[in-house]
């Protein structure tokens, strides 16, 4: 028998009398904070592993809300074939609900509770996103911007003829810095491509900042792109 303990900084599973124990990424602010009909699948760091990762997806309902519980501490390269592994699960299944959604689940700091941040729409792809956008006759209707988080944990921006490079301290910065950058009347739409060996709550950092920043004229791609 499986127990599930939660205490917001981390998650604790019991499962026949072995403890695992999964460390939420941290934010400080979620727009989505209750979710129900779910169900959920973990994603542990496991040092003692070769790629040091263990999934478990035992429980998972396709017709659900599908709550994905990321150890912070995996980088992309560990987690994101996992996260592929079960949208397209979900995606081929023969019982679908068009409803369901895909979350992946974070400590909301602001609020000292659970907090989540959706990426049911979401496409990830390896390589950067310049070889994607060369084989496609797309025509973007908005202008794109390049936000790049690269391996020196370091932010860059591209677009308009201009580039913006910068170090994420604090989240009052970060926007200002991206906001500047972005300050146009034209429809613009972020195009995210960050390095595999950044960890997941840097990752889900930069997820819940571009959050704040998508709205009115501006939208985020759900194609993002995975470089090494």
């Amino acid at each position: 028998m499986k127990k599930i303990y939660i205490l917001f900084v981390c998650i604790i599973v019991f499962s026949c009398g072995n403890e695992k124990v999964i460390l939420l990424p941290e934010i400080n602010h979620s727009d989505i904070t209750e979710i129900n009909d779910v169900s959920p699948a973990y994603l542990f760091y496991d040092k003692t592993k070769k790629d040091s990762i263990e999934l478990n997806r035992k429980n998972l309902i396709s017709t659900t809300n599908w709550l994905i519980n990321v150890d912070k501490r995996l980088t992309l390269k560990q987690a994101i074939p996992h996260i592929k592994f079960l949208q397209d699960k979900k995606q081929n299944s023969s019982h679908k609900n068009k409803d369901a959604k895909n979350y992946f689940t974070c400590n909301d700091t602001s609020r000292k509770n659970l907090g989540f941040i959706e990426f049911t729409n979401v496409v990830y792809h390896e390589g950067n996103s310049i070889s994607y956008f060369s084989k496609i006759s797309d025509i973007p209707t908005k202008k794109r911007v390049n936000i790049i988080y690269n391996a020196s944990q370091k932010i860059e921006i591209h677009g308009f003829n201009k580039n913006l490079t910068f170090k994420v301290s604090n989240d009052k910065e970060f926007l200002s810095d991206v906001k500047s950058f972005l300050n146009s009347t034209e429809d613009i739409e972020i195009v995210i491509e960050i390095k595999d060996s950044i960890t997941f709550q840097s990752y889900i950092t930069l997820k819940s900042h571009l959050l704040k920043i998508a709205k009115q004229n501006v939208s985020i791609l759900n194609d993002e792109f995975i470089t090494n």
